[in-house]
């Protein structure tokens, strides 16, 4: 008999569950997304998304004409269709602590498998304390008709947020975590056309799996937090964080990739996984080997903090009534994420000192009008600087980038600008006129100093 195509559900609709279902329809699977809120179900059947990340709106419209893409509420549906049922739940910040919330995971792993009557293969995509799987593997078997027939397996996300399409098509490593042969042979079936490509896997067991995606999220937040320790020992030498930075990135041991100083990391993914990690290894009783990863976490914070101190410097101490625009409100470009996002906080912190704050983002305003509806937020780069007294880059866009420092000098009250993520031409700012600093930058640059040489 002929073997029958893998059918694929996919538990989670958010970020990387719509991600992950629309890409799976696009390697030609029939995918079922799965989700407890109706709303974002309706909205994604009609072809819109909850979030905004490059090119996904068109592959969703694409893999929903053909068919091959459906999403609904039902548990028992997705129980009867799928084969393979890949969970990726959120687990957020409990709050009030630094673990992660279980309840979401734990309730897409019970409600399914207690509807599912034959043999299948469940895998956690979500990132989740190690020793989760184990736990969820026995709750699995527990609670489902068919017992024993229904196996656990863990494959870890690795998306960037912008590059999510890129990520999940065309990744840089599969992990599969596996208890057998035959969980391990149905992930292969099923990653078949990006194995086909020479995409690298490693097939671990279920620990290790649910450790690799914590521990590189963990060294890459290692790294980030080591370059703006540096800039903070610039900014007290007067050395230049930048070159810095460009002299370590040629030691191969090293190397340059996110090696720049600036605002620090946030999103969704990155705090509250070295967080979660560090509670984690508390209760093994090895939270001295992650001990260093609280520091990682004080070191990033900081970087907000010495944003604010130097908008203070830049307008003589005092905040108040000061017109100020804040460029940026996600946490990164090619994205509307505003979890945990540095920009927004910067914002926020400007506005509780008395700051007359306009925050522009050119995708995120709606997400940051609701987590902060006090603040300001103007529709375009040039309603945000006009009349301003300082404008702080905080997130770099391409159109901040890209902006003409003389127009913007046009539009400004004074022209200021503070530059947190080392994204724009200071010699350029300079040149028209602007006092400019950026984080771990001395003062004085070529610019400044043919300037006062001439005076």
């Amino acid at each position: 008999m002929p073997v029958q195509p893998i059918r694929i559900t996919v538990l989670g609709t958010g970020y990387l569950g719509a991600t992950h279902a629309v890409c799976m329809a696009a390697l030609g699977y029939d995918v079922l997304g799965v989700d407890v809120d109706q709303s974002k179900i309706d909205a994604l059947s009609s072809g819109t998304l909850p979030f905004f990340e490059p090119g996904l709106p068109g592959l969703l419209a694409e893999s929903l004409a053909t068919g091959r893409l459906r999403f609904t509420t039902d548990f028992a549906e997705a129980a009867a269709f799928g084969d393979v049922h890949f969970v990726c739940v959120g687990t957020p910040q409990k709050p009030g602590s630094h673990a992660a919330d279980m309840r979401y995971v734990d309730s897409a792993v019970t409600e399914l498998a207690s509807r599912i009557t034959r043999r299948a293969l469940i895998v956690g995509k979500s990132t989740v304390p190690v020793g989760t799987a184990e736990r969820l593997a026995q709750l699995a078997r527990e609670v489902s008709p068919a017992g024993d027939l229904v196996e656990l397996a863990w494959n870890p996300e690795f998306l960037r947020e912008g590059f999510a399409v890129e990520d999940t098509l065309h990744p840089d490593r599969l992990v599969f975590g596996v208890a057998s042969e035959w969980a391990e042979e149905r992930l292969r079936q099923v990653y078949a056309p990006i194995l086909a490509a020479d995409t690298p896997l490693v097939v671990a067991d279920l620990r290790t799996s649910e450790l690799v995606k914590v521990a590189a999220n963990s060294f890459l937040a290692t790294k980030i937090s080591y370059i703006n320790a540096m800039a903070e020992v610039c900014e007290a030498t007067g050395a230049d964080i930048n070159l810095l930075a460009e002299a370590l990135s040629h030691d191969a041991r090293i190397g340059g990739r996110f090696l720049k100083p600036g605002l620090g990391f946030g999103g969704g993914c990155l705090p509250k996984d070295i967080r979660a990690f560090q509670a984690r290894a508390q209760e093994l009783g090895v939270g001295h080997a992650v001990a260093f990863l609280d520091q990682v976490d004080q070191i990033n914070i900081r970087r907000r903090v010495r944003v604010l101190d130097m908008a203070r410097e830049l307008v003589g101490g005092d905040l108040s009534g000061v017109r100020i625009a804040a460029l940026g409100a996600a946490f990164k470009p090619n994205s509307d994420d505003v979890r945990d996002a540095p920009a927004l906080d910067v914002a926020r912190m400007l506005y509780l000192e008395g700051a007359d704050v306009i925050v522009y983002d050119p995708e995120a305003n709606a997400n940051a009008h609701r987590v902060y509806p006090d603040l300001v937020y103007a529709d375009s780069l040039a309603d945000a600087v006009s009349g301003a007294d300082l404008v702080l880059l905080l997130t770099e866009w391409d159109e901040f980038r890209e902006a003409d420092p003389v127009a913007l000098g046009l539009l400004v009250r004074s022209r200021r600008m503070i530059d947190a993520r080392h994204a724009l031409d200071a010699e350029a700012y300079l040149a028209a006129g602007w006092e400019f600093r950026a984080l771990g930058r001395p003062i004085g640059t070529t610019v400044d100093q043919e300037r006062r040489a001439v005076a």
